[in-house]
């Protein structure tokens, strides 16, 4: 037998010369020997021959598994492939048991199959196990498919469960893994949802199963708006007059997170300030900022007041450690003094606190800064990786946003919005939430229309920050990833089940353009097709 032939996803090998080669070889007449002349004489007189023997099983070469998003290499190989068998069980070694049982457990489930610790699988087995660390990137794994048997590993315990649901959909689509080695990995770090629970309530079992579908598609991030305008959408101990009914308890929350742990996604809080603080205003009216006529400014605080500082803080303080992910949004966008013409003669209260902490040139862009810089001094300790929007980072002041804080870039049409690349030359990293592509807005107000799987899988790609001009390749680096956006601003224009219908097929489409930025290979009708079947 020869050599597996190596192939790559988009390279297209011609194999009719080699198919054709090997259907002559096994025509039954063509292989036939000779009866020997020395075979010794039957009973009967009858010379005798040798039975023939039996003949070897032949294999086309392999193809790779379909899955979405489609793994990145496969490398083909001739052999029977592998599916679940009555005795088959996923097994996982005594020293990775602690780290991977939990992989093991759930694919096992998932295939109808065993499972057990063992140092050694058995023919049928599926072995999941922990390489060597730094024996690739992270979250990267290699399948492979040989002997009767498979052979999952990665460097880390996310890249090995991204492999078990590689085979999982493999069976699902095949009824079996095809023979040959996948190697896979995301070209994107960060991959997922971004869900706005706060104007219209979603159950923890709704989320849940976003949860379950998001670590199907390989993504593993969710980040959850639960504060805003409308409602404040978790139970607290420190401000419970704030409360919204219904919520999120904290042990529902605790739930949530546990699930998503065990899937690999990192829940990603978002307590936006100082604007879209609406329920948390109605129990302290006392915060409001008020123009210099007196007149309530919609959702925003007054930060010159230091109790505004001292409410926001106690709710990160609370919450951090309710979100042990390693990521926390601090929202910063759309502050509504910001978008007046002219915001110094305006506000003079916050004019002035501006030029008290940073000089007589400072403005009340300046303050807003100073207040998104002193809310990231309040989670930076925990070691979370700070995220705010991008019309929260401005320009021209005598102040700017702290380096480490990640820019995730959603509009250009924002007040103190900028064009993307002024971002990217600033050296910020950037999280890519295009409100052309990736805003599935409920109701579709101001112009927003609902996001297709289409466009996103055939136009977009994490390279287009804004509108549909993608940045230089150059930049690639930067941006860290992307997700798909849920906002309720009209809450009852769909309902959870209609928001899960309408967002499957963009989210199944950003989790291929996330983890592999090249050109699909297959078009759009086709992967529509799998993902149905999905």
């Amino acid at each position: 037998m020869s050599e597996p032939i190596r192939i790559r996803r988009g390279n297209v090998i011609a194999t009719a010369t080699v198919a054709a080669l090997v259907s002559l070889v096994s025509i039954p007449g063509c292989t036939a020997s000779p009866a020997r002349p020395d075979a010794a004489p039957s009973a009967t007189g009858s010379p005798t021959t040798e039975a023939p023997p039996s003949p070897t099983p032949s294999y086309p070469l392999s193809t790779a598994p379909r899955t979405i998003p489609a793994v990145r290499e496969h490398e083909a190989a001739r052999g029977p492939g592998w599916k679940p068998a009555p005795d088959a069980r996923v097994v996982v070694p005594p020293a990775n048991s602690a780290a991977l049982a939990d992989e093991g457990k759930l694919l096992a489930g998932e295939l109808g199959i065993g499972y057990a610790e063992a140092a050694e699988p058995r023919r049928g087995d599926v072995q999941l196990a922990l390489g060597a660390k730094n024996s690739g990137t992270p979250e990267s794994y290699t399948l492979t498919v040989r002997d009767g048997q498979v052979r999952i590993a990665g460097p880390d315990e996310a890249g090995v469960f991204y492999g078990t649901r590689t085979l999982k959909q493999a069976v699902k689509t095949a009824g079996s893994a095809p023979e040959g080695t996948v190697r896979d990995a995301p070209a994107k770090p960060q991959r997922g949802l971004n869900l706005d629970i706060a104007r219209k309530f979603f159950t923890p079992d709704w989320i849940e199963d976003r949860l379950r579908e998001m670590a199907d598609l390989k993504l593993n991030q969710l980040g959850l708006h639960f504060s805003d305008d409308q409602a404040f959408r978790i139970e607290s101990a420190s401000h419970p007059e704030i409360v919204s009914t219904p919520h999120l308890t904290k042990a529902q929350v605790r739930e949530i997170n546990a699930l998503a742990a065990r899937l690999h996604i990192t829940v990603v809080p978002e307590i936006d300030s100082p604007g879209h603080l609406g329920a948390v205003l109605r129990a302290h009216p006392d915060l409001q900022l008020r123009d210099v006529q007196g007149r309530a400014v919609k959702g925003a605080v007054d930060i010159s007041n230091p109790a505004s500082a001292k409410l926001v803080d106690d709710l990160l303080r609370e919450y951090r450690p309710l979100f042990p992910g390693g990521a926390w949004h601090l929202g910063a966008d759309e502050y509504q003094a910001l978008v007046y013409r002219d915001p110094q003669g305006s506000f003079p209260r916050l004019a002035s606190a501006a030029r008290q902490r940073y000089g007589p040139s400072a403005r009340v862009q300046d303050l807003a800064t100073g207040w998104l810089n002193d809310r990231a001094d309040v989670v930076r300790p925990s070691g979370k990786a700070l995220k705010a929007w991008n019309d929260g980072f401005f320009a021209g002041g005598v102040t700017s946003a702290a380096k480490d804080i990640q820019v995730e870039y959603w509009t250009g049409k924002e007040n103190g919005a900028r064009p993307p690349l002024e971002y990217l030359r600033e050296g910020r990293k950037v999280v890519n939430l295009n409100d052309e592509f990736l805003y599935y807005v409920l109701g579709q107000p101001n112009q927003f229309t609902y996001p297709t799987g289409k466009r996103i899988y055939e136009q977009w790609t994490p390279l287009v920050l804004r509108g549909t001009t993608p940045v230089p390749a150059t930049y690639g680096d930067q941006i860290l990833g992307a997700r798909l956006a849920v906002w309720s601003d009209l809450a009852g224009a769909q309902t959870q089940d209609q928001v899960a219908a309408g967002i499957r097929l963009p989210l199944a489409a950003l989790s291929q353009k996330v983890w592999d930025a090249r050109t699909p290979q297959q078009p759009w009708t086709e992967f529509k097709a799998l993902a149905d079947r999905l």
